[in-house]
């Protein structure tokens, strides 16, 4: 058998020895587009941070460790493909497969804003992106950083740690509005603001221009603007999913897949923030960009490519963790809620401390925390579980601190007193 995989993140990689460990004899090939070996993106904070140096992101960390593994890495962009004759087409010639594998993940999302491709103006996803961050991004820099979702947060500490003068604008009321509600978007808000970093939410920059020196200057709506030594624009990616769409696969947000993670070809899976795949709390298909998702698909996927292996994927829970400047924030499921639920809420604004536990009947569905690590493991077992709380429902929606309660009755299947 011939397996080809497109795309060397994390998904393409542990989607290749996945096909490895299950057919030993097969021809096996990575093809990813940028030059270095296949490395995370959720890496590079700590390459900002001088944490870890390039090589530190790469996800093995010996040079011959796909040679050893006998998987063939091929450093080349893929324009199409014929999907009549089963050939991947790229710049400098074509691979025939006769199982292929999607996991090409995302980019970044370009904003319509005037001035947005000017030098000194920089996304932060790939190693080549990191590099001209750490030659701009020196201390006491000036640093605009458009967008505060996930991505955004994760940028702003390391830009924190780089001791620049960092401006966040966001063009929602809160920070990382996907994942926190009003009010612990705004205790992460109060939290950064704290520690330095000026906030600007409900605003969007409006244009970037270059002035005097070298330096840019973005306006914002509302009529401020900033000047700034480095601009980074993280407002949100999108599937990499194009040539795969010209090919003739159906999609939406990403390339649509069965429950085998098979797209509209048979002989064509797709795995990663590429994959429209089952959410595990709602049924429905979606777009989870994050790691945990990408390598659980890429499991599944690999093992439906190899004959005699057949498994139906049952969905990941959403969930998203967040360090902030060392306030960890945390969301899971169906954080929102559902109609008719009830949910339970802490709120100590103080010590920046929130928990949210939503509920369908006696089942936790999903919830978000913020300044409680201790509970992540937890909320994520008892959504995954879908285990019926009875009583103690009642008890959390008084103290929902009690979580490790509850948690710990339902594993032992025992009452604990009120």
């Amino acid at each position: 058998m011939i397996y080809v995989v497109v795309g060397a993140g994390p998904a393409g990689v542990v989607a290749a020895e996945q096909l490895r460990k299950l057919d030993p004899l097969a021809n096996i090939s990575i093809i990813g587009s940028e030059p270095e070996p296949p490395y995370s993106r959720m890496a590079i904070p700590y390459f900002l941070t001088n944490k870890i140096h390039e090589s530190g992101t790469y996800l093995r960390k010996t040079d011959k460790h796909y040679a050893s593994k006998n998987i063939n890495i091929v450093n080349q962009r893929v324009n199409s493909i014929d999907t009549d004759l089963n050939r991947v087409i790229t710049d400098d010639g074509n691979y025939r497969y006769d199982k292929l594998l999607l996991a090409t993940g995302a980019s970044p999302s370009v904003p319509p804003v005037p001035g947005i491709d000017l030098p000194g103006v920089h996304n932060c996803w790939t190693l080549e992106d990191a590099r001209e961050i750490v030659r701009l991004a020196k201390p006491g820099a000036s640093v605009v950083l458009m967008g505060a979702g996930f991505i955004g947060c994760i940028i702003l500490e390391s830009l924190a740690l780089r001791d620049v003068k960092l401006t966040v604008v966001e063009m929602e009321n809160r920070m990382v509005p996907r994942m926190m509600n009003d009010i612990s978007g705004n205790m992460i808000k109060r939290w950064c603001e704290e520690k330095g970093v000026v906030v600007n939410t409900s605003t969007r920059a409006e244009s970037i221009e270059q002035i005097d020196g070298g330096k840019l200057r973005v306006s914002l709506s509302g009529g401020t603007s900033v000047d700034a030594d480095l601009v980074i624009s993280a407002t949100g990616v999108k599937s990499n999913m194009q040539f795969a769409v010209d090919s003739g696969l159906h999609s939406d947000q990403g390339i649509l897949v069965n429950e085998y993670l098979q797209t509209s070809n048979e002989d064509i899976y797709a795995a990663g923030d590429v994959c429209q795949g089952k959410d595990f709390s709602t049924g429905e298909y979606s777009v989870q960009a994050i790691q945990p998702t990408a390598v659980e698909h890429a499991k599944v996927a690999a093992g439906n490519m190899v004959r005699g292996h057949r498994s139906e994927h049952a969905g990941n829970v959403n969930m998203n963790v967040l360090d902030t400047i060392g306030l960890v924030s945390a969301s899971f499921g169906s954080w929102m809620g559902v109609p008719g639920g009830e949910f339970a809420e802490l709120v100590n604004e103080k010590q920046f401390k929130y928990l949210n536990l939503q509920f369908d009947g006696d089942v936790l569905v999903g919830a978000s925390s913020l300044g409680l690590t201790q509970h992540v493991g937890v909320l994520r077992g008892l959504i995954q579980s879908k285990t019926h709380l009875g009583i103690w429902k009642e008890r959390l929606l008084k103290d929902p601190m009690r979580i490790m309660e509850a948690y710990l009755s339902s594993a032992q299947a025992q009452a604990i007193p009120a």
